[in-house]
């Protein structure tokens, strides 16, 4: 019996044994910073961002000032009662009895279903106006989400031209390191004096205090993207990998003026604009349908009731009311609301014209400046090849003796300018075809691709 416990015993212990080995096992290891992609980041934005979702309650309030519009096209009914009760009932005296002029309490009740038209359309063109907000509403979100896409592209360029700052900033300082180590070798031997050693620290303590603002700058550049993006607690971001090819078919045009004419047609401003230009000609006309005389129809269910009731009272009708408003004056109100619809009518073509030609610039700056990115960053690739070439060729000739210590910082220097000129020529080349993409309006269709 003994035995047998002991068996059952050294089994149960192998059993919880290999669990809790499994369960190790399966237990994910600790994977770092979650890291995010600049897609992953459209993602989390679009889905998180407080400027989205107030224009989204704007197109939910267009929707619904829809709903109040076509209420206004549909009968209404109700229901209404009342109950009087009087001082004192009255009676008068007749040659067939006494006759109750005031009961002592009386009651009615009943339902009421009246329906108001304006015989100039003035309902059904509010309701008109009503459809066309909400289509404007939703090209205003469209372009407040393409707008927020860049306020996302340009903060996470930020991130990365900080971490590139950063990465330069470290390899300058092994650089360093590596030349007043050299240089301090060189002075035990009697090759160089005092001041190529104090210069070489001097150096050096200019790199690590660089190293430390860079590594600031990132902090910063980090917090602002995950308030854009709406992430939290440590993060990383994945670069995808640079190729001036990606973006040749954006920006190897003549001219701008094939994506200007790709603007007028695809950006969210222009539709919504055209949108409102019809919305403040219907305006005109609503507030002419003012001069046109209003309808009204209304089928009534009475029912009374009095205590004491007289002989000629009736419990119950039925009646229909046909009634017909024309305005003759109401001291000029009319005209002014005419005149005011007629202005703003205007307001909204000058805003229409102002805004295709605003467009037009912004194309024009932004095809302007890919074109202007790609040539600088073609003659940068050649001045980094130069300056790492030249930084080889002075370090070597300095180990043995034939450059001089400020040969070295001079080479050092022109290599870490190069660096970070390329680095963020780089970055801005892809966001400037970005920011192209969002001036002819293809930005958010194009992501919209992507996720």
């Amino acid at each position: 019996m003994k035995r047998a416990a002991s068996i059952l015993l050294m089994i149960v212990s192998f059993a919880l044994y290999a669990s809790a080995q499994a369960a190790d096992v399966q237990r994910p290891a600790d994977a770092g910073p979650h890291e995010y992609t600049l897609e992953d980041l459209y993602r989390i934005a679009l889905s998180r961002s407080e400027k989205i979702k107030i224009s989204e309650e704007d197109l939910f309030i267009a929707e619904r000032d829809k709903d109040k519009s076509m209420a206004f096209l549909l009968p209404r009914l109700s229901a209404f009662g009342e109950h009087t009760r009087f001082s004192e009932e009255k009676t008068i005296a007749g040659s067939a009895g006494s006759f109750t002029i005031q009961p002592e309490s009386s009651s009615s009740w009943g339902l009421r279903l009246n329906q108001s038209i304006s015989l100039g359309g003035r309902e059904i063109t509010s309701f008109r106006i009503s459809k066309k907000g909400i289509e404007s509403s939703r090209y205003d979100l469209y372009a407040v989400r393409e707008d927020y896409i860049i306020r996302v592209s340009e903060s996470y360029y930020d991130v990365l031209k900080a971490k590139k700052g950063l990465d330069i900033a470290r390899a300058n300082v092994d650089r360093l390191v590596k030349y007043r180590d050299e240089a301090n070798t060189r002075l035990r031997v009697g090759e160089v004096s005092k001041t190529a050693v104090l210069r070489a620290e001097g150096e050096l303590s200019g790199a690590q205090s660089e190293m430390i603002r860079a590594g600031n700058v990132l902090d910063l550049a980090k917090a602002v993207l995950a308030r854009v993006a709406g992430i939290s607690g440590g993060y990383d971001i994945k670069e995808k990998e640079f190729s001036s090819q990606n973006y040749a078919d954006i920006g190897d045009l003549d001219t701008a003026d094939p994506h200007k004419q790709t603007a007028f047609a695809e950006r969210a401003e222009i539709k919504s604009g055209g949108i409102q230009k019809n919305i403040a000609e219907d305006r005109v006309r609503f507030a002419k349908g003012a001069y046109w005389p209003s309808l009204s129809v209304e089928g009534v269910y009475l029912g009374r009731d009095e205590n004491p009731s007289s002989s000629f009272f009736s419990d119950e009708s039925l009646y229909g009311l046909l009634r017909v408003d024309i305005p003759l004056f109401e001291g000029g109100l009319r005209r002014a609301e005419v005149r005011e619809s007629e202005a703003k009518k205007r307001q909204t073509e000058f805003l229409y014209e102002d805004i295709k030609k605003t467009i037009s610039i912004e194309v024009e700056a932004a095809y302007l400046d890919l074109k202007t990115q790609a040539g600088i960053l073609k003659s940068l690739e050649d001045q980094l090849r130069f300056a790492r070439d030249n930084y080889d060729a002075v370090t070597k000739q300095f180990a043995f003796g034939l450059a001089s210590s400020i040969d070295v910082i001079d080479a050092n220097t022109l290599l870490v300018d190069s660096e970070r000129q390329l680095s963020r020529a780089q970055y801005d080349y892809q966001l400037a075809a970005l920011r192209l993409k969002r001036a002819t309006g293809m930005l958010l269709k194009e992501v919209n691709g992507k996720l």
